[in-house]
């Protein structure tokens, strides 16, 4: 499932394709994905500009001038196409299309049909599921050591499962919790009550440089997440230890031979990787 930094780069590649243009059409393929599809939507929105985007966590939005929007979540095969006039071609599962006055159309393609579009409203929004109770965001500055001693105070789940709680923090998924623990040298089986002051401030900051750096990469491409253009993204090129079990982590010293490299265990249904040697 795409995380943070792969739906950041989606909106920002939306930006130029929706913003300050009249959209012409909103059209449903078929009558649901996840979720119903919201009937009332195209009504809302045909004839109207989309004048304001953002992220939230790991979904998109998108409002128009009187305040009537969308939120996107691109769900696991979710692909989002940016098609100019010479490029269009119509595929399997091609399941939401808008089309505007000028510029390129935008296609939401999702095979599995797991991500969903959503009605919402600028207004009220944020006082709405899931919205109501996600953390900060965490490249913002509410997110920092102090905030995260604070969320992680008496928790006694482990400190990997506590980051993918988005009560905690917004958009941190499987891929960048290891990599930051990893770069901070917390394991990730400690408590996450039991986290120092010294390694709150550790870890917040590592959430923040793997982000920027994923985002700087282009996101991480494993299986299904493309960018718009259908390109794929080359953080996964700098992984170091998600996905690389039985492997020397990139810390000199490693005792790969004797710790047996990164390792992979389980943990709430999830793969976590680790090295034994730099997380102790």
């Amino acid at each position: 499932m795409p995380e943070l930094p792969e739906v950041e780069i989606v909106k920002r590649a939306l930006e130029p394709a929706m913003l300050s243009q009249p959209l012409t059409g909103l059209v449903f393929n078929r009558p649901d994905l996840r979720f119903p599809l919201p009937a009332d939507l195209p009504a809302q929105l045909v004839g109207q500009t989309i004048a304001h985007m953002e992220r939230r966590g790991k979904y998109i939005l998108a409002f128009a001038g009187d305040g009537h929007g969308f939120v996107l979540h691109l769900g696991m095969s979710g692909v989002i196409r940016i098609e100019n006039a010479d490029e269009i071609s119509d595929q399997k599962h091609d399941h939401v299309l808008w089309t505007f006055k000028s510029g390129p159309r935008v296609v939401f393609n999702d095979a599995r049909r797991f991500g969903f579009l959503q009605a919402v409203h600028r207004d009220h929004w944020s006082a709405e599921p899931p919205f109501h109770a996600m953390g900060p965001e965490p490249l913002g500055n509410a997110f920092n050591g102090a905030y995260l001693e604070g969320a992680l105070s008496n928790k006694k789940a482990s400190i990997k499962t506590a980051l993918l709680d988005q009560r905690v923090v917004a958009g941190v998924g499987n891929i960048y919790a290891c990599e930051a623990l990893y770069m901070s040298g917390i394991d990730p089986r400690k408590s996450a009550g039991a986290l120092t002051t010294e390694e709150c401030e550790k870890l917040a900051h590592a959430i923040k440089a793997v982000l920027r750096l994923a985002i700087e990469k282009g996101g991480s491409s494993l299986k299904d997440y493309k960018h718009t253009d259908g390109n794929l993204g080359y953080f996964q090129h700098h992984f170091s230890v998600y996905d690389r079990e039985g492997q020397a982590c990139p810390k000199t010293g490693c005792r790969c031979s004797e710790d047996g490299g990164v390792q992979r265990i389980v943990q709430q249904g999830r793969s976590t990787f680790y090295c034994p040697y730099v997380q102790n």
